[in-house]
C-alpha cells in the first residue's frame, strides 16, 4: 500500500473530526451522545465510517475491540 493512499484515509479522518467538531461547538456539546441527533445521524455515521476507513486503509475486514 502506497503512502499517498493512507494519506487520503488520514486526510478524510481529519476533515471529518473538524465537521464534528464544528457541530458539537454549533449545538454547544462537548460530546454527540448528549445530542437528540445521536441516533441516525449522517455525520456521525460518516464520521465512524473514516475512523475504520482510517484504521483498516480501505482493507476490508472486521476490527475486534
Amino acid at each position: 500500500m502506497s503512502t499517498e493512499q493512507t494519506d487520503i484515509y488520514e486526510e478524510n479522518l481529519d476533515k471529518m473530526i473538524i465537521e464534528v467538531n464544528e457541530c458539537q461547538e454549533k449545538q454547544a456539546l462537548h460530546t454527540c451522545s448528549k445530542c437528540e441527533k445521536y441516533i441516525g445521524c449522517e455525520l456521525r455515521s460518516r464520521y465512524i465510517m473514516a475512523v475504520y476507513d482510517s484504521m483498516s486503509k480501505g482493507q476490508t475486514g472486521g476490527f475486534e475491540f
